[in-house]
């Protein structure tokens, strides 16, 4: 077990790190999008007047299409997202071109201009893709979470003093003071871990084990039919017929359904079979896939509301709801934040006494040894260095940059890449001081910048000034890091027995 256990956290452990780290920044998702949309102001909007002024503009730019995705705003999100699946077009005619997602103000219904990023899109989706190819990077991710999983079992079955090392943490004391960080950070939020490494597995099951539905649903869509409760899908019958006002349809299913909406999606817009779809929002519940309400898109009548899912739905919803955590208020959202940075910690140090644990007083480090070191300090120290670089070209790149958040994604990862490298020239205790130090540096920088380029600091935004805190209380940390690693003295290496003869 305790052979599993040290390997099982080395081998997936930088791809671990990384997966933490960015999910944990993911529990303020919503946040950082606005933090990098800094023209978009707060704007308190109810979600059947959001949902009336998105359709008024998608009458006047996409009448004929084939749905309307309308994601409305919360307390959370100041802008209506909309995304349109259009018509396709006839033979020779062109497709008309439009933005992918249009973000509207939910008072208006006017587009937004707003600076392209794909803001805390971005970690989210790093954290289980990798930045690969679908379905390569879930796939990896799974492979990671299952040795993730294999070690905590297999670390809680090795740990005789689990309890009683909880309280111990000693300082200055080589391979004994990671040996007890390592323990505090996994005892401390065991439960978390656990927890949060069992429902990542879950909610991709259905990817890494498709079997029992392709041996029983052929058809793919009659599985989530039935799971799920919805609706078949209605084909328009071609007749015009005008769509009727979809803020009262919001207003009666919100009151039926027992919570804001969150999404509505508008099925053949302006045909005789036009439906309007009304779902709950995630807040709402623990569960993460939230009930819905179908009316006539003509008539306003009510066509179907979800049924009650089923005991393993229900438990999927559950785990798919605390994995995601979008029930959770700010209270709580800041408690899991912390816990999600335990389990950073439990991996950093983890990685660290591995080669602690193998490094001799006096005798040259082996090869293994010296990758895995290498590895440590491009992975613990360079990715927040790249981190920083994501959120610092979004204030310094141009506003109208074409392909701007592509850019930004790519400062991140050539940022990262140039430590990676660039850490190999200088020693390993030198290349832990400077890299921390630099990224400190950023962090710091982030604050500065964000005040120079943007008036929503200087306003008092509330936002905005516990965002520019919290890469504050960043910039603390990674320099009580680099000062911690510039004291370490360096190992002398012992030379061979006939040079100490020849001398």
């Amino acid at each position: 077990m305790a052979w599993i256990h040290g390997w099982l956290g080395l081998v997936a452990g930088w791809l671990l790190f990384a997966m933490f780290a960015t999910g944990t920044t993911s529990y303020f998702r919503p946040e950082i999008t606005r933090w990098m949309q800094p023209e978009i102001a707060a704007n308190r909007t109810a979600p059947a007047d959001a949902a009336a002024t998105a359709v008024r503009h998608l009458q006047r730019v996409g009448a004929d299409d084939v749905q309307w995705f309308i994601a409305l705003p919360d307390d959370r999100t100041a802008v209506t997202r909309v995304f349109e699946q259009q018509k396709p077009p006839a033979d020779g005619a062109p497709r008309r071109r439009r933005a992918e997602e249009l973000v509207l103000d939910p008072a208006t219904g006017a587009p937004v201009a707003a600076r392209d990023t794909r803001g805390g899109e971005h970690f989210y989706r790093f954290h289980f893709q990798l930045q690969l190819p679908f379905p390569w990077g879930r796939w990896l991710a799974g492979v990671c979470a299952m040795f993730m999983l294999g070690a905590i079992i297999s670390g809680v079955v090795t740990h005789k003093r689990i309890f009683a090392d909880f309280f111990t943490l000693r300082w200055n004391k080589g391979q004994r003071s990671w040996l007890d960080a390592h323990n505090v950070s996994a005892v401390l939020a065991l439960p978390y871990h656990a927890v949060i490494t069992y429902t990542g597995l879950i909610t991709l099951v259905v990817m890494y084990m498709p079997w029992p539905i392709a041996a029983n649903y052929p058809q793919p869509a009659r599985f989530a039919q039935e799971a799920y409760g919805l609706a078949p899908d209605v084909e328009a019958i071609g007749r015009p017929a005008p769509l009727v006002a979809v803020a009262p349809l919001v207003r009666d299913a919100e009151r039926r359904l027992g919570g804001a909406a969150g999404r509505i999606v508008v099925s053949h817009p302006n045909d005789a079979a036009a439906t309007v779809t009304v779902t709950r929002g995630n807040a709402a519940s623990v569960g993460a896939r939230g009930v819905s309400a179908t009316y006539s898109g003509t008539t306003g009548r009510l066509l179907s509301v979800t049924p009650p899912p089923g005991p393993a739905i229900t438990t999927a919803n559950v785990l798919l709801g605390l994995h995601l955590a979008q029930f959770a208020g700010p209270g709580l959202r800041w408690m899991l934040f912390l816990l999600g940075l335990s389990g950073v910690a439990m991996v950093g140090t983890g990685l660290l006494l591995w080669t602690a644990a193998r490094r001799r007083p006096g005798a040259a480090p082996f090869f293994g040894l010296r990758l895995v070191e290498r590895l440590n300090i491009a992975t613990i120290a360079g990715l927040p260095l790249g981190m920083a670089a994501f959120l610092l070209a979004n204030r310094l790149l141009p506003v109208d940059m074409a392909g701007r958040a592509d850019a930004e994604v790519a400062a991140m990862f050539w940022t990262w890449g140039a430590a990676a490298l660039l850490q190999c020239v200088r020693t390993a205790r030198l290349a832990w001081r400077d890299l921390f130090a630099l990224g400190a540096l950023a962090f710091a920088a982030i604050p500065i910048v964000d005040a120079l380029t943007t008036p929503r600091l200087a306003a008092g935004d509330p936002l905005f000034v516990a965002f520019d805190l919290a890469m504050a209380v960043m910039a603390l940390a990674l320099a009580f890091a680099s000062r911690r690693a510039a004291r370490i003295p360096a190992a002398p290496v012992r030379r061979s027995a006939r040079k100490v003869a020849h001398a």
